[in-house]
């Protein structure tokens, strides 16, 4: 059995075979019974997915062999990680799981999704922020929520537009602005949680993968993005972690290639994938680490 997953990225589509392979341990945080709690919250990015074609090859059946930046952050705060990522979610099926999705709940363009596939981190029904809810009303002594959400719902608009969303872009970016102000809005409501919320900015992907509209990740594409939800965010009481800045700060002795720097995920005929490598996903934690109130 093959799936054909295009987490983060749909026009890749890269197959993945569930033979046995390598993985990479989980990182495990020596953490007390009553250590503070760090909710996850995003898509591929925050739940640590690699591609099917990075050596060594994933192991897409076991969650556990996925680490992204929320485990280094609770291992290195000692802090309970509860990571309820989806690969390919958008901001829209964070919220409603019949919104158009870019591989976690389907892929427009057909083919088995992540989830009805494949594990997750944490087990839930419905949409991830009906979970989120949920948690933090049983939890209300959590810590940290972290949020890295919206560049899915662009890379599905690019693989079901004529004009790979150029003409769709202003649209794309006012409802993914919209749809963050939600769940923003929800999770401080509906979840009556008063903790920190930290939203994780995006690093450019247009060094990583050949695009047809590179255009929508390129510097500017991503900081257009990145601005729109830090902007929605701006009403509920959010810090951001700027993973652009620690993205180009990390790889400036690598003329700014992310790839070239190691952060990105190693394929096996060559170059790089758009997904952190290991030493990206620690990029993207120091970045929330520096602004995480103690």
């Amino acid at each position: 059995m093959t799936v054909a997953v295009g987490v983060l990225v749909a026009v890749l589509m890269v197959p993945v075979a569930l033979s046995p392979a390598a993985t990479v341990p989980a990182a495990e945080a020596a953490v007390s019974a009553h250590a503070a709690g760090y909710l996850a919250l995003g898509d591929s990015i925050t739940f640590g997915f690699r591609e099917g074609s990075t050596v060594p090859p994933p192991t897409y059946t076991d969650a556990r062999s996925f680490v992204g930046y929320p485990e280094d952050i609770g291992a290195a705060l000692g802090w309970r990680v509860v990571n309820a990522a989806c690969p390919g979610e958008t901001a829209a099926s964070f919220i409603d799981v019949q919104a158009p999705s870019n591989g976690c709940e389907r892929f427009a363009t057909g083919g088995s999704a992540y989830r009805s596939s494949f594990p997750l981190h944490v087990k839930h029904r419905g949409p991830q922020l009906q979970y989120a809810v949920g948690y933090l009303r049983a939890h209300p002594e959590t810590k940290l929520v972290s949020l890295m959400i919206g560049v899915n719902d662009f890379l599905a608009c690019v693989t079901t537009t004529a004009d790979h969303c150029a003409s769709e872009h202003d649209e794309v970016l006012g409802k993914v602005s919209d749809d963050v102000a939600h769940i923003l809005g929800t999770i401080r409501k509906s979840g009556r949680y008063t903790g920190q919320i930290v939203v994780v900015n995006y690093y450019p992907l247009h060094r990583a993968n050949s695009l047809n509209n590179a255009t929508l990740f390129d510097n500017t594409g991503v900081t257009q993005l990145n601005t729109a939800v830090d902007h929605a965010a701006i009403p509920y009481d959010v810090t951001v972690a700027h993973g652009q800045d620690a993205f180009e700060s990390a790889a400036l002795h690598s003329g700014g290639d992310p790839c070239v720097a190691g952060l990105l995920t190693q394929l096996k005929d060559g170059g790089c994938g758009i997904h952190p490598s290991a030493a990206g996903q620690a990029v993207l934690a120091l970045a929330v680490e520096r602004v995480v109130r103690h």
